[in-house]
């Protein structure tokens, strides 16, 4: 009798797991390139250097949009880089204060400019 319960148990657990790992939300989105390495000062000091061209950033999530995702914020100092996901994660897991890298191209938003992600990796 214990021994069916053991194994009851331990397919219980099993299935379970592969429950949580089919059914949770994928840490990245996109396809990533390897894209060169720039810092969010870089890009708000110097935009015009980076206009279509495909850059890496990372940084630490800011004021991710609370009902789907679909961009958030770098902070560097005063310095904020808007990061646009739509077309690539429309419903992307909130990761608020989390690490994230984007690879994207820096585009025109507004009277500024927003990084437009073609890939993002949540740590």
């Amino acid at each position: 009798m214990k021994t069916i319960l053991a194994l009851c148990a331990a397919v219980l657990i099993g299935a379970a797991v592969f429950a949580y790992r089919e059914t949770r939300m994928p840490d990245e989105y996109g396809t990533v390139t390897g894209a060169p390495q720039a810092a969010v000062a870089d890009l708000i000091a110097r935009p015009k250097d980076f206009l279509k061209k495909t850059v890496a950033v990372e940084g630490v999530i800011r004021e991710q949009c609370e009902t789907m995702g679909c961009y958030f914020f770098f902070h560097d100092g005063n310095n904020i880089l808007r990061v646009d996901l739509q077309e690539i994660a429309m419903n992307a897991p909130r990761r608020n204060g989390h690490p994230a890298r984007v690879e994207g191209q820096l585009v025109k938003y507004g009277d500024g400019y927003q990084l437009y992600a073609s890939a993002v990796r949540f740590e």
